[in-house]
C-alpha cells in the first residue's frame, strides 16, 4: 500500500465519527493556534529589534559604567537576595565617572575616544513661532557611531559649538510648523536653575535657544526622547549652574561615558578591551547587549506562553489517544478481516498512526488558518493604537519554515500518542477480532 492511498484511506476513516474527530482538531487546534501565534509574535519583535540594530549600527561603540569592587553583574538592581543591611563606609555599587576616569579609559589600548555624557533635562520646549510650551524628554547624542532613524534633515552634530536638536513627530506641527519647514528652526528649550540649599524663593526658569536639524521617527533607540548635542548639553548644564557660584561647584561626573573603538575590530579585540576595562573598574556594554536585556524579558514572557501552548497540546494528545482507542474498539472484525486477507502488523499499525498523524495535521491547519486571520485583525488593531508611533513595527509576523517546522512538530506529537492504540490494533489477533461483536 503506497503512502499517498494510506494517508487518503487514513484521512477517510479518521472522519467516520464526525463529531468525535472534529473534537480532537478543536483541541489541537487550541494548543497549535497558542504556539503559532506567539511564534509570530515573537518573530515580529525580533524582526523590528533586528532592523533597528542594523539601522543604528553601533559598531566601535560601548557605553560604560564604573562599578564598585561588589558589583559582579551590570543587571543593577535585579536580584533575588532581599534588601541590604545599611552599611554608612559601603561603597556605591555605581560611582560617577570624573574626568580622571576618562583619562584612564583613553589610555586602554584600542580606545579611540572616551567623553562623558552629559545627563540633562529642560522643562519645556516652546516655539518662536505660536509660543506654546511642551513638556520634553532630552537626551544627548552620544556618538557618531550611532544612526538615528530620521524623517527629515539630519542628526545633530558633536563637533559643532552651535547648540543643535532633533526632535520627536508631532513636535513640529504642535510647534508651529511642518516636519520639513522646522528645520533650520530656532527653539526654546526652559531650564531650570539650580538652587542653594539657602534659597527659599520660586524656581526660576530661564529659556536656552537651539536650532533644530532634524526630526526623527520614534523607534526603540529613541524611547520618546529628542537628542541634543554637546554644545547643547554644555549650555543646559551652564544656565542651570548660572546661580551656583563657581566654589560651590561640583566637578564635572558623568553616570556614562561614551567609548569609541575601531569599528572594524575583531570580537576577540573587543573582547580585550573590554576586560582591560573591567580590570580599571568599568563595564562595558554593546548596543545589542542593552536591547538583549530588554528583549530577554519578552523571551521569558514568550516561553511561558509556549508552556501554556504544550499544555493544550498534552491535553489534545490524550484526546487523540482516547480516539484512536475508541475507533481500534469499532473496528476490530475490519482489523481481523484486513489480518484475515494477508495485511502485516506494521500495515495495520501504520494506517492507524496515520489517522494520528492527519489528526495533527488538520488541528495544525485550523491552527495557521485561524492565527492567520488575528494576524491581520491583530496588526490593524495594534498599528492604529499602540505601535502607533512606532513606524514600521508588525506586531505580528510570520515565518514559513518556522511554521512549517511547528507543524512537523504537532504531527510529531500526535503520531507519539496514536502509537499506543496504533500498537494495540496491530497485535490483535484476527481470530478473536473476528469473533468480536
Amino acid at each position: 500500500m503506497k503512502i499517498f492511498d494510506t494517508l487518503r484511506m487514513a484521512n477517510a476513516n479518521l472522519f467516520r465519527n464526525k463529531i468525535r474527530s472534529i473534537l480532537t482538531i478543536i483541541a489541537i487546534f487550541v494548543g497549535s493556534f497558542t504556539i503559532i501565534l506567539n511564534s509570530g509574535i515573537n518573530y515580529g519583535v525580533n524582526q523590528y529589534v533586528n532592523k533597528q540594530l542594523d539601522n543604528v549600527g553601533g559598531n566601535g561603540y560601548l557605553e560604560v559604567l564604573k562599578t564598585s569592587e561588589n558589583l559582579t553583574d551590570i543587571s543593577i538592581g535585579i536580584g533575588s537576595s532581599g534588601p541590604t543591611e545599611f552599611d554608612p563606609n559601603a561603597t556605591p555599587m555605581i560611582e560617577m565617572i570624573t574626568e580622571s576616569d576618562l583619562k584612564t579609559l583613553r589610555n586602554i589600548d584600542g580606545v579611540e575616544r572616551a567623553t562623558g555624557l552629559p545627563m540633562v533635562s529642560a522643562k519645556y520646549i516652546e516655539s518662536l513661532e505660536n509660543g506654546k510650551r511642551f513638556d520634553i524628554s532630552l537626551n544627548t547624542f552620544p556618538s557618531s557611531r550611532l544612526h538615528i532613524d530620521m524623517l527629515t534633515g539630519r542628526t545633530v552634530d558633536n563637533d559643532s559649538d552651535m547648540p543643535e536638536i532633533i526632535i520627536l513627530p508631532d513636535y513640529a506641527e504642535a510647534l508651529g510648523f511642518t516636519d520639513e519647514s522646522i528645520i533650520g528652526q530656532t527653539v526654546e528649550l526652559g531650564v531650570a536653575l539650580h538652587q542653594l540649599p539657602s534659597d527659599t524663593g520660586p524656581e526660576t526658569i530661564k529659556n536656552l535657544e537651539v536650532k533644530v536639524v532634524g526630526v526623527q521617527n520614534r523607534s526603540v533607540v529613541s524611547m520618546g526622547r529628542s537628542f541634543i548635542n554637546f554644545a547643547a548639553a554644555d549650555a543646559i548644564q551652564e544656565l542651570a549652574l548660572s546661580n551656583i557660584p563657581e566654589q560651590f561647584r561640583a566637578p564635572n561626573s558623568f553616570m556614562f561615558a561614551v567609548v569609541e573603538i575601531p569599528e572594524d575590530a575583531s570580537d576577540e579585540e573587543v573582547e580585550r578591551i573590554r576586560t582591560a576595562m573591567r580590570d580599571a573598574g568599568f563595564q562595558a556594554m554593546t548596543i545589542a547587549e542593552q536591547v538583549g536585556m530588554v528583549m530577554s524579558i519578552f523571551d521569558a514572557i514568550s516561553m511561558v506562553l509556549n508552556i501554556f501552548g504544550a499544555i493544550a497540546l498534552l491535553a489534545a494528545s490524550i484526546g487523540i489517544i482516547n480516539t484512536l482507542f475508541m475507533a481500534v474498539q469499532e473496528r476490530t472484525r475490519e482489523i481481523g478481516l484486513m489480518k484475515a486477507m494477508g495485511l502485516s502488523n506494521g500495515k495495520i499499525f501504520l494506517m492507524f498512526s496515520a489517522e494520528a498523524i492527519m489528526l495533527g495535521f488538520w488541528g495544525s491547519v485550523v491552527g495557521i488558518a485561524v492565527a492567520l486571520v488575528a494576524r491581520a485583525v491583530g496588526n490593524n488593531i495594534a498599528n492604529n493604537t499602540f505601535l502607533s508611533n512606532l513606524p514600521g513595527f508588525t506586531l505580528i509576523e510570520f515565518n514559513p519554515p518556522q511554521i512549517a517546522g511547528i507543524v512537523v512538530l504537532i504531527m510529531f506529537i500526535a503520531f507519539l500518542a496514536g502509537a499506543l492504540p496504533a500498537r494495540r490494533a496491530a497485535r490483535q489477533n484476527p481470530i478473536d477480532a473476528l469473533r468480536y461483536e
